[in-house]
């Protein structure tokens, strides 16, 4: 066969697929990649999209979550249409439909068009990420699949951190619609190289007859179930009767789904692989690592950027570090975990445990904190996400028969990305509630019996009158910046309780672990079923 371009040519048998299979594991991770940076890249841009699109806040929300709920509704089912069309042909389709719509999201001129446009881009973007993990478990050999999962992770840890910062540059420096070109070139290499390198399944078997029904209840009851957790806390979630209905809808449908895919030959979702109670608990344990994950990107930022008055590119800064950190420790883990012969749920506890750490110094954070107090922790978080991330994953999947992987990989990476919605749910509702309860304890201390309140209000009514406010105003100035003082330190307590809350979280999920008897390695295709 001709080379494609010089010393490389199409990939089209095992030997090939070895050959390049670095190059390989570079292709599906930069599209993944593109898919996750895109979760959270308009964010910093939506006010700049409520100015042109003359958009409100609540409206213009549905361009992030039409994306994300059209990501997790083809994540499941991933592994199904990429036996359907076969691997490369899905994955190929999947990153032009991302580009394509990329492109019509820059040039929409209306709120509507821009979100029919972002829930096209997360249905071409929904399935790189199972598709690729499932794709470097088949074209790495067993003593290399840690390293595949490295590269892999590297890109998972690093797509949400990075979105928010990349965001904030493209906005400022060019504006808002460069946060959906950026991906057109980077979309167009991974294309290329798709095409080129990124092989077929050997496993993989289209199904006889399309299970239309389970289609159905699964995009109902997946969407609803999403929407819910993206609008909840905006709508004080059971007082809305519109947070009710996604509740009950979802609920229905996703027992419905239960039913008809356990009893459907060719189900589009394989539910029956979570008999195996290895994978199960590896799922139950990866959604809690994605609440933690997803909430602390969530979470982080925003303490950093209306406590502190970071920018998002200062933000970016901060926890780049953390990034680096896990990429160094995935890539340690890649080549011990294929290595070593002790038990990997070693790892994992330890991994917990260093976050765990991590969380606590992340607690003792203040209003004042600096650069220098943000170094170290965000180092031992990125360490200790590291250190659970590729044990995990290969715990879950390395057990599982290779024409199950696929499967699986959708599966895992959907339950960790619920994990996250869950988690960013919970954490914004947690945050106003005890925001809310700290005001009220300490406004309770802030009276006129107080000898230090009084006397702190005394020193801001000098203060104000000596930047020129009249003394007859001065008074009703002091108390606004009390009030304002006040909030801010309620605002702090809540964060450093939500930084613990996700250190015990994951601490809460360690026994799980007892329900996953293979301590070992385990490679595809290569344990006794």
């Amino acid at each position: 066969m001709k080379p494609l371009l010089p010393g490389l040519r199409r990939v089209e048998d095992d030997a090939d697929a070895h050959r390049y299979r670095y190059l390989i594991a570079f292709t599906v991770t930069l599209a993944s990649v593109l898919e996750l940076v895109d979760t959270s890249i308009v964010n910093v841009a939506i006010p700049h999209m409520m100015g042109n699109l003359g958009a409100t806040l609540d409206e213009v929300a549905w361009v992030s979550t039409g994306y994300v709920v059209a990501n997790v509704i083809v994540l499941p089912i991933s592994g199904w249409l990429g036996n359907w069309f076969g691997r490369r042909n899905y994955f190929a389709l999947s990153i032009m439909l991302f580009i394509f719509a990329s492109i019509m999201c820059g040039v929409s001129s209306s709120l509507e068009s821009l979100v029919f446009w972002r829930i096209v881009q997360g249905l071409g973007g929904g399935g790189l990420i199972s598709t690729a993990q499932a794709t470097l478990y088949e074209v790495f050999p067993r003593e290399e699949a840690g390293q595949a999962m490295a590269i892999f992770g590297l890109g998972i840890m690093v797509g949400p951190m990075l979105g928010p910062t990349l965001g904030g540059w493209l906005t400022d420096t060019l504006s808002w619609p460069w946060i959906f070109y950026i991906n057109v070139p980077l979309g167009l290499g991974a294309l290329l190289l798709t095409l080129m390198v990124v092989p077929d399944s050997k496993y993989g078997e289209r199904a006889e007859q399309v299970d239309a029904l389970g289609l159905l209840l699964l995009a109902v009851g997946i969407g609803c179930l999403q929407t819910m957790l993206e609008r909840g806390e905006k709508l004080d979630w059971w007082a809305s009767r519109e947070v009710v209905a996604y509740a009950v809808t979802s609920f229905l449908a996703l027992t419905a789904l239960v039913w008809q895919e356990l009893r459907h030959p060719h189900p589009v979702v394989d539910l029956r692989i979570l008999a195996d109670p290895q994978f199960a608990a590896s799922v139950v344990f990866t959604f809690v690592v994605g609440s933690a994950l997803y909430s602390v990107v969530f979470v982080f930022p925003v303490y950093a950027q209306t406590l502190l008055g970071f920018t998002a590119w200062e933000t970016g800064l901060v926890i780049l570090p953390g990034a680096i950190a896990s990429g160094i420790t995935m890539a340690v883990m890649g080549r011990t975990v294929a290595k070593t012969k002790l038990d990997l749920r070693i790892f994992v506890i330890a991994g917990v445990t260093v976050f765990g750490y991590s969380m606590w110094k992340h607690s003792l954070f203040t209003a004042q904190s600096g650069w220098d107090d943000f170094l170290l922790p965000m180092i031992l978080r990125g360490v200790g996400l590291g250190m659970v991330f590729i044990p995990l994953n290969n715990l879950a999947l390395g057990n599982l028969m290779p024409e199950k992987v696929a499967n699986g990989s959708g599966l895992y990476n959907l339950t960790r990305q619920l994990g996250g919605s869950v988690g960013i749910a919970a954490s914004a509702t947690l945050f106003v509630q005890w925001q809310q309860a700290n005001r009220g304890e300490l406004i309770r201390h802030v009276t006129e019996g107080s000898a230090q309140a009084v006397e702190r209000l005394a020193r801001l009514k000098a203060l104000v009158i000596s930047h020129g406010t009249p003394e007859a105003l001065a008074q009703a100035k002091a108390l606004r910046i009390l009030e304002g003082q006040v909030v801010k330190q309620a605002s702090m307590l809540a964060f450093e309780r939500l930084f613990l809350a996700f250190g015990v979280a994951m601490a809460l999920a360690l026994p799980l672990l007892l329900l996953i008897r293979r301590g070992q390695f385990a490679r595809a295709g290569e344990v006794a079923h």
